[in-house]
């Protein structure tokens, strides 16, 4: 066990190492979520006064940021393939489970990088007021559950398609509608009948509904609920990203 969970902390450290070591990839993915925060919140808090929408939005904007950066970090994958290095990674004597493992890991924690810094800025742009000790690690684990089953997807996907171009164009086709059939920018029990319904399938509608519940009170299913949907679906996504990764072609 020692042996593979160095073997996870030597595929962890790489991919963190990718993405620190692009400092403009670090500051361009802050651009879109910051964007939102401040001119739609902005714009839609000034539009109903006495309601602080950007507050309200401030959690699915953390989801945004993490949302992002955990799927495309799948892409890693398929540069891996294109060069070479992945025929290595396999050949060396590490499970698959291992390498994904390694790779979920090492996604996360830059996705959970990029959320800390927007969920810092956003506390102080919203003025929402800072959350006990408590709800602050109870945050940061919803958001290392989010990411993981997040970056389990990009995996998942990376496994089975061969060009960067379709994994972006495939992944651009999935998030948008993923992040705007959520309850990230308006509150569940406002929406029309359709859309509640299909964002009461949608995963990412439960983590946001935590972090909300966490960060400003809101919670539309009960936190619990929250952390038990969003731990059903790490699950299924780490198992379907590992069987495709193990069948995964150089």
């Amino acid at each position: 066990m020692a042996i593979e969970i160095s073997k996870v902390y030597a595929v962890w450290l790489r991919e963190v190492k990718r993405f620190t070591n692009s400092k403009s990839r670090m500051i361009g993915s802050l651009g879109m979520p910051l964007l939102f925060l401040i001119a739609l919140g902005g714009g839609f808090s000034a539009m109903v006064p006495g309601y602080n929408y950007q507050a309200f939005i401030l959690p699915g904007i953390l989801a945004m940021t993490i949302l992002f950066t955990s799927v495309f970090s799948g892409v890693s994958i398929i540069w891996d393939r294109e060069f070479g290095f992945l025929k290595e990674m396999l050949a060396a004597p590490a499970s698959r489970e291992t390498i994904v493992i390694g790779r979920t890991l090492g996604g996360a924690t830059t996705a959970i990088l990029q959320g800390t810094i927007i969920l810092v800025l956003g506390i102080f742009v919203t003025g929402t007021p800072i959350p006990t000790i408590e709800s602050l690690a109870a945050i940061f684990a919803l958001m290392i559950i989010f990411s993981c089953f997040l970056v389990a997807i990009g995996i998942a996907f990376a496994s089975v398609v061969q060009e960067v171009e379709t994994f972006q164009l495939i992944m651009n086709l999935l998030i948008m509608p993923l992040f705007f059939l959520s309850d990230a920018l308006f509150p569940i029990d406002k929406m029309p009948g359709w859309l509640r319904a299909v964002s009461v399938f949608n995963p990412i509608s439960y983590a946001v509904d935590g972090l909300r519940g966490l960060l400003i009170n809101a919670s539309q299913f009960g936190i619990m609920f929250d952390f038990g949907v969003s731990i059903a679906a790490l699950i299924i996504s780490i198992t379907v990203a590992t069987y495709l990764f193990s069948k995964t072609s150089i």
